[in-house]
């Protein structure tokens, strides 16, 4: 007796374990960060980089990814055609030159990442206006005509925080990318105010004496020009185009316990946002402030310095008033090995957390390069278990929560090439109702339908036609298709039988 019931127990674990490899669920956020701030593209031509960004994109897709951060201004700067800032020399080897055949890499990867059915959010460096390796700036750079509303610190330069017209001018700069570009969000990282060297001050005395507001003490007064500006950003962006989300990727610490305050604190020993940084990250959540945060978790479970079995929790519970995606890092998670299993790597028990508390909705990959290189086969493993199936972008029903139309009729219909599944667009009466994507199920004959069942999506494409595996017409098929409006609401079902 006592054998059978190990056996069901030992059953029943390898079952729950599979379960756990290779379910998930149908809405989740599945990005990677694309930057340029690396060099990874400086001095290509326009063939080179294009098959290089085809190459990573085809990857990612196969691997599950389902949105991308691509950066695109990294010091003042432009991988786009703006009308504000020069050409990056991360793009053309020399800040101001234009690219030679001339394209706009923006513009093309919008395009290139919607045709695969993923998400585009243009990244922007908000402060930094210059990094170390900077030599030279174009004459067109900020900086080179408004040097006064600057500060250095320690190599780099940045925009002053405490001056009104930097906070305008650079949502300014969000706002024309939001305009003339199909964005699906746009997205900062964790350069606001500097982060601290020893011994090394923030030169802004004089800034702050000027524009000190009524604030005696100068670090909520730090805080409060990042406040003004992440209100003021957020705003922008929805007065132009509602439906683009604003999304923050902060440093992975908000504060530090021990600081002894009545903050809510993690237990750890590192850079802070709120006292460091001067990025009050749970108050732009409480406010509305952000549409999603992706804090950086870079670090291993049982780091000593910052845990990141204590920060996701901590993460999990003290900012999920807005869609939360972890941001992972492929390379520290592949090298770093499992605390009760020192034979594998930490993805899956990082998976086991993100997925099992609450609040959390998805992560990042930094950084997209060592996902295609198939760092520590990370790229098998979440191709394999934990995007097996595809997934739906997670609702943000504070923007919008209206559904599309469903579909026209779904018809299959014989091509010279072979048997397709067409449909057509539903009407929509305003931009935020158009259908952008459609998902596309496939059930079995006497099978239930069910729009829960992840392996049960075909595929999520922009296209209204998709190509039928036929093989001999011996087998019935319910084909279902929805539609997905420009925030991944879905519509009611289009149903189609077919024999394949």
């Amino acid at each position: 007796m006592k054998k059978l019931i190990l056996s069901l127990l030992t059953l029943f674990v390898m079952a729950t374990n599979a379960f756990a490899q290779t379910s998930a669920p149908k809405r989740e956020f599945r990005g990677a960060w694309i930057q340029m701030i690396n060099g990874q593209f400086q001095g290509m031509d326009r063939a080179t980089m294009q098959a290089n960004l085809t190459h990573q994109l085809d990857e990612l897709k196969r691997c599950g990814i389902n949105a991308i951060m691509f950066q695109v201004r990294g010091e003042a700067d432009a991988l786009y055609a703006s009308p504000y800032e020069p050409w990056s020399r991360f793009l053309t080897g020399q800040q101001g030159r234009a690219p030679k055949p001339y394209w706009d890499p923006l513009a093309w990867m919008v395009d290139e990442c919607h045709k695969r059915g993923m998400e585009l959010h243009a990244w922007i460096n908000p402060f930094r206006a210059k990094t170390k390796g900077t030599k030279q700036l174009a004459v067109t750079h900020p900086y080179m005509k408004n040097p006064e509303r600057f500060f250095e610190y320690d190599g780099i330069y940045l925009f002053d925080p405490g001056l009104h017209e930097n906070r305008r001018y650079i949502c300014s700069i969000a706002s024309d990318i939001v305009r003339r570009y199909d964005v699906d969000g746009l997205h900062i990282d964790d350069y606001f105010y500097p982060y601290p060297v020893a011994g090394v001050s923030i030169p802004d005395q004089r800034t702050y004496a000027a524009h000190k507001n009524g604030i005696d003490n100068i670090s909520d007064w730090r805080r409060y020009n990042v406040n003004l500006f992440i209100e003021m950003l957020h705003d922008s962006i929805h007065a132009v185009k509602p439906w683009v989300k604003f999304g923050v990727s902060p440093f992975g610490i908000y504060h530090n316990a021990k600081e002894g305050s009545n903050l809510p604190g993690s237990k750890t020993n590192g850079t802070q946002n709120y006292d460091d940084l001067y990025a009050d990250v749970l108050y732009w959540i409480n406010k509305g402030w952000v549409d999603y945060t992706v804090p950086q978790l870079y670090w291993e479970i049982g780091h000593r310095v910052a845990d990141y079995a204590e920060l996701v929790k901590w993460w999990s519970r003290f900012a999920g008033g807005r869609p939360l995606f972890i941001g992972q890092d492929v390379e520290r998670t592949v090298r770093a090995a499992d605390l009760k299993n020192p034979s594998i790597n930490q993805l899956n028990e990082k998976w086991r957390l993100q997925r099992s508390l609450r609040g959390i909705q998805g992560s990042c990959l930094w950084y997209s390069a060592a996902v295609v290189r198939n760092e520590g086969n990370f790229a098998t493993t979440i191709k394999q278990s934990f995007h097996r199936t595809p997934a739906l972008q997670p609702l943000f029903p504070f923007i919008d929560d209206k559904a599309p139309k469903k579909p026209g009729k779904v018809k299959a219909v014989w091509m010279p090439d072979g048997y397709y599944l067409f449909w057509s667009a539903p009407k929509a009466r305003k931009p935020m109702d158009e259908a952008r994507n459609y998902v596309v199920y496939r059930f079995a004959k006497g099978e239930r339908i069910d729009l829960f069942r992840t392996d049960r999506i075909v595929t999520i494409t922009p296209q209204t036609m998709l190509k039928l595996p036929y093989a001999g017409g011996h087998e019935k098929f319910t084909y279902v298709v929805t539609a997905l409006d420009r925030l991944q609401n879905e519509s009611k079902a289009a149903k189609r039988k077919v024999k394949l």
